[in-house]
């Protein structure tokens, strides 16, 4: 039987491989080969390091708890279009120079963009 440990940190993987949509718990103790009464329990301790939040849903005509992570995996993805990394004047940028991320058109529209793009896909919470 795998220790306490590996089952937490298996667990926390699966919730953070889940991303935005989350997982039910049911699913998640299905995944891990736990019983409830475990599930819960590693649950409730994740939650209590905060590493995952935990908000409860009507799921099937049940109550249970869908589990999110407070930290997703770093990934490129976020950081790929930014104007930075192809800008011509990259080697003379920097903070109080004639040319500067603070002063920089296509930084702030890149920002702006990303912000509404994030909104959208979360649904404009």
């Amino acid at each position: 039987m795998p220790k306490q440990n590996d089952l937490e940190q298996k667990a926390l993987q699966i919730i953070m491989n889940e991303g935005r949509r989350g997982i039910l718990q049911s699913e998640l103790w299905r995944r891990i080969n736990a019983t409830s009464r475990e599930g819960s329990r590693i649950s409730i301790r994740l939650e209590r390091r905060g590493l995952i939040r935990r908000e409860r849903e009507l799921h099937n005509g049940r109550w249970t708890y869908r589990l999110y992570s407070k930290k997703q995996p770093l990934s490129i993805d976020s950081i790929l279009n930014c104007p930075c990394l192809t800008c011509e004047e990259s080697d003379r940028c920097g903070g109080g120079g004639r040319i500067s991320p603070n002063e920089c058109e296509k930084l702030t529209r890149w920002i702006l963009e990303s912000i509404m793009k994030e909104k959208a896909q979360s649904g404009g919470e």
